[in-house]
């Protein structure tokens, strides 16, 4: 695909700076949503709004929280099922078959809700991966 003439930039423009002015406008571009510095400075010098990525740190914190949260799930639900399957092995014996009965039950809700759980962090961690 061709440019137009006018939207090739073949001009030069060099701008002299000392490393801590350096550090600084790297520092707010990488804030911003432009990919490379070039693009950054072009987009302040010729006065054009520049967007800035804006990180809600309380909603950081709740979704650090929610993923430890569905790793210590995860590991419930595996250990529930290691228990549930001993238990269904053992279950020649009488009084284990009426438990095993009532705790499968209880089993399948618990993993319907987790499942639900999981469902819903993972949505709320692509949302917010989108701000």
């Amino acid at each position: 695909m061709k440019k137009n003439e006018n939207e090739v930039r073949k001009i030069m423009l060099k701008v002299r700076m000392n490393e801590s002015e350096l550090q600084q406008v790297k520092k707010h571009q990488q804030k911003s949503t432009e990919k490379n510095i070039s693009a950054y400075v072009r987009e302040v010098a010729m006065q054009k709004p520049v967007l800035i990525n804006y990180r809600n740190q309380s909603a950081d914190d709740f979704l650090k929280d929610m993923l430890a949260l569905k790793k210590d799930l995860n590991g419930i639900g595996n250990n529930f099922n290691q228990v549930v399957h001993k238990l269904h092995i053992l279950d020649k014996i009488p009084e284990f078959r009426a438990w095993v009965n009532h705790y499968d039950g209880l089993h399948q809700s618990l993993v319907k809700k987790v499942d639900e759980i999981k469902l819903r962090m993972n949505q709320l961690y692509e949302e917010w991966l989108q701000k």
